[in-house]
């Protein structure tokens, strides 16, 4: 089922987009040619419909426009002797560009088209087999205990919604949604209790999150 204005809240690369028919957008590299079409399955969210966690037989198909580089991105290293120097190391993100073709709410598991997977899954074999090969390199390198403080610094990821529309949530409890991954309106819209009492745990929330209604203003504010 297609609507040319259906948007649907779609993961890859381990990122969120919402998205909608005709969006041009940059994901993680994946493994296909430019011109050739693909079809992203784990959907959180489509039309008004909310996963659990994802929408069974809903789908986001995109072709790919293109294999690009993003903005090289500059490392400072520092070295601890008598005579200290610094050096810098650039880095340059490998992306696929594509265009939204058609938003799925069903049948994507039959329509045939090609599974958007991610050029580090290949030889894997499995898309599940990425995760694990991501976690190598960060005990290798000595430079990595300084990542959690630039994390910290960083804004919120491509496609995340401004958490700061719910009831009693200022940039801080913002910091802290977006720090456990929570960056959009359809992942609140779908917790449930257990959900709720983890939470409210885990970020010590006091019973903000059913006091003030995050779960109702979050199903409403994620149609948009």
């Amino acid at each position: 089922m297609k609507e040319d204005h259906m948007f649907a809240v779609m993961k890859t690369g381990g990122k969120q987009y919402k998205v909608q028919a005709g969006d041009v957008l940059r994901v993680e590299k994946l493994a296909a040619d430019a011109g050739e079409k693909v079809q992203f399955n784990e959907i959180l969210m489509v039309g008004g419909t909310v996963g659990t966690p994802t929408v069974d037989g809903a789908g986001v198909q995109a072709e790919v426009i293109d294999q690009i580089k993003g903005e090289k991105v500059i490392h400072f290293v520092k070295r601890r002797r008598k005579h200290s120097s610094k050096r810098t190391k650039g880095h340059r993100q490998q992306l696929t560009l594509l265009r939204v073709t058609d938003i799925l709410e069903k049948g994507a598991d039959k329509s045939g088209v090609k599974a958007a997977i991610g050029a580090g899954s290949v030889s894997g074999a499995a898309v599940g087999a990425a995760k694990p090969a991501k976690k190598a390199p960060a005990k290798k390198a000595a430079p990595a205990k300084a990542a959690p403080k630039k994390a910290a610094k960083a804004e919120a990821p491509a496609g995340a919604d401004d958490l700061k529309q719910l009831s009693g949530v200022g940039p801080a409890l913002e910091k802290k949604l977006l720090e456990a991954g929570v960056t959009t309106f359809a992942q609140i819209a779908a917790w449930g209790a257990d959900d709720i009492a983890k939470f409210d745990e885990a970020l010590s929330f006091k019973g903000r999150i059913e006091r003030e209604g995050w779960v109702e203003q979050a199903k409403e504010l994620a149609k948009g």
